[in-house]
């Protein structure tokens, strides 16, 4: 190995051209930067789990999620088992990611573009309403009503995974059009828990959690940098809206919304630092820390002349795609697969309305009102984009596996038989759903041959 010159940028060991870094540790930072990589962990997860619930050792996959696990500081008791920290703890942190992601498209991104963002808002209301109202009409004459806000969710990493497998074939701008569509499917979402899932609880604390975002929004005029701050104010909005019977992962959002898109320091204002930092020290010094304070203030101001909204969607990102949500998923989506149990959910009304909202419901929505926006020139749809490629869009949206599941949780609390079945139904779906997306992607962009 050719040793590196002493002016050179060090690499660390997982970037430099050894051995192991070479053929093992690169390929798989690499892949992990792949849309697929997120895809893959959470259907590893979902595997597992059904293995898990499936196999001798089941007793052990109940019981292990139903470990209480109180935190209590005087009077003041939070949480029930390790389930709860996991749905109503971790997954804020899922959605407040969702809640960055809202803002940054609602910014910078296609949602403030009006015509660009036309098609998708509309294909994104249109394939949350029509499986809600398929779903009703099947299932909402009963106990199962309170299900109808299960089959409008879409599971973006799913999705994206069947649409990287499809890349070979489908059209590159169908990845931004998901993206957006997803996003707005997400608000919807975030609107359905907070105003239809609500549960009993104290109406006091909906002013300390008012208290509590006015709080985020004057340090942020304040320009306070502090980050034990924001959390302190973010763990605050969290229990009162737990308090109020308002479900907790709605404070993540709010906390992304609230999440500056500007940058503190302009990047122009930090280059000219760093020139005058750069000509003020040596490069040689003596003692070697001699001009420490310099770069490490330098250090702070670089870090600052990135937007806070990127800096947290940054360091959530891996977190949220490879512990978060695959650990949710191997918490929730472990039910017991056996005949009766395949035979009571393929007569359940409450899984014929879940599979038939996912499968048909939420790519004929996406469809339909597609088909009208390009129609009356509302919304006009990307170059090499068809109304085919969006009938594969559609299906593909149709997986609905982690805000689904988590819906479904919400929906039918105290009822393990109905939760049963609208977890299988929801399995069931999710696999159609991307198996006829990558279909209907393959049929949409197939080369076709020229007449003789």
């Amino acid at each position: 190995m050719v040793p590196a010159d002493e002016d050179d940028i060090r690499l660390p060991w997982s970037r430099s051209d050894r051995t192991v870094p070479r053929i093992i540790v690169r390929p798989l930072q690499e892949f992990l930067q792949t849309s697929t990589a997120a895809a893959a962990v959470l259907f590893g997860a979902i595997v597992l789990a059904l293995l898990w619930a499936n196999s001798p050792w089941r007793e052990g996959y109940e019981s292990l999620w139903h470990t209480p696990m109180t935190v209590r500081i005087g009077d003041i008791a939070v949480g029930t088992d390790l389930h709860f920290w996991i749905q109503d703890g971790l997954m804020t942190l899922f959605f407040l990611l969702v809640g960055l992601e809202i803002k940054r498209e609602l910014t910078v991104g296609e949602l403030q573009r009006l015509r660009a963002a036309a098609l998708p808002v509309l294909a994104a209301v249109g394939g949350m309403l029509a499986p809600a109202v398929l779903y009703l009409s099947i299932a909402g004459s009963g106990a199962g009503r309170s299900g109808w806000g299960i089959p409008m969710a879409t599971d973006i990493a799913l999705a994206l995974g069947v649409l990287a497998l499809a890349a070979s074939f489908a059209p590159s701008r169908l990845r931004p059009l998901l993206l957006t569509l997803a996003i707005v499917d997400d608000i919807g979402a975030i609107l359905v828990i907070a105003l239809f899932y609500r549960q009993g609880g104290d109406p006091i604390y909906v002013l300390w959690g008012v208290a509590a975002t006015v709080g985020v929004i004057m340090s942020h005029r304040l320009q306070l940098r502090a980050l034990w701050v924001y959390i302190a104010l973010g763990v605050v909005l969290w229990y009162t809206c737990y308090r109020a019977g308002i479900h907790p992962t709605i404070a993540g959002v709010i906390l992304g919304l609230l999440t500056p898109v500007e940058p503190s320091q302009r990047p122009a204002a930090v280059s000219r630092e760093a020139r005058r930092v750069a000509e003020a020290t040596s490069d040689d010094p003596e003692p070697l820390d001699v001009d420490a304070p310099e770069w490490l203030e330098l250090a702070a101001l670089s870090r600052e002349a990135v937007s806070p909204l990127a800096r947290v969607e940054h360091a959530l990102l891996p977190w949220s795609s490879f512990i978060i949500v695959p650990l949710f998923a191997l918490a929730s989506a472990g039910v017991r697969l056996s005949a009766s149990t395949i035979s009571a959910a393929a007569s359940s009304v409450v899984a014929i309305g879940i599979v038939a909202g996912l499968v048909v419901g939420k790519p004929l929505g996406i469809w339909l009102t597609s088909l009208a926006a390009v129609r009356t020139r509302v919304g006009e749809l990307p170059k090499d984009v068809t109304m085919r490629s969006v009938a594969g869009l559609g299906a593909t949206a149709g997986i609905g596996f982690t805000v689904a599941l988590f819906i479904a949780e919400l929906a039918f609390p105290g009822r393990p038989v109905m939760l049963g079945e609208a977890k299988i139904a929801i399995l069931f779906a999710s696999v159609v759903a991307g198996g006829a997306g990558w279909v209907l992607l393959r049929v949409a962009h197939s080369p076709r041959k020229e007449p003789r």
